[in-house]
């Protein structure tokens, strides 16, 4: 695998935009942009509440729709099996539920605004990813 000796730019600058539309969007509407509250909104609509919510996940989609063609190697297959893919998206979603929300949502906006469960929530996040990559690289042989 080789690596662009630049990709931090490229990760530096996703990361600004991601901050920068999170401050938009607190400074803007008063919203949080936790991926995972947007989402399930809409499948327990507010009423009043759907339409931003339709637009910011149709935006999220068009968005890596039209980056496909520039950067066709950040949409390449993980090798791992479609059923391993589907338990790890259910956990996730588990996960998300049970820590009232997503990573994106308590690292990006709760730890900016300060909150104590966002901190809380984080490192538990990062502490859990790195036993479970430790653990499946063991397992594994250093794959994972």
């Amino acid at each position: 695998m080789i690596v662009d000796p630049n990709a931090w730019i490229i990760a530096l600058g996703g990361g600004a935009l991601i901050g920068l539309a999170a401050t938009l969007m607190l400074g803007g509407s008063g919203r949080v942009a936790g991926i995972s509250g947007i989402v399930g909104g809409l499948l327990q609509p507010t009423p009043g509440e759907r339409g931003w919510r339709v637009a910011f996940t149709v935006g999220l989609v068009v968005a890596g729709l039209a980056l496909a063609p520039i950067l066709p190697e950040s949409f390449s297959s993980s090798g791992r099996p479609l059923w391993a893919l589907v338990i790890a998206g259910l956990l996730v979603g588990f996960g998300t539920r049970l820590g009232n929300g997503c990573t994106s949502g308590h690292g990006v906006c709760g730890m900016a605004r300060f909150s104590k469960r966002s901190f809380a929530a984080v490192g538990v996040f990062l502490t859990t990813g790195m036993v479970v990559a430790t653990l499946l690289g063991q397992l594994l042989g250093g794959v994972a």
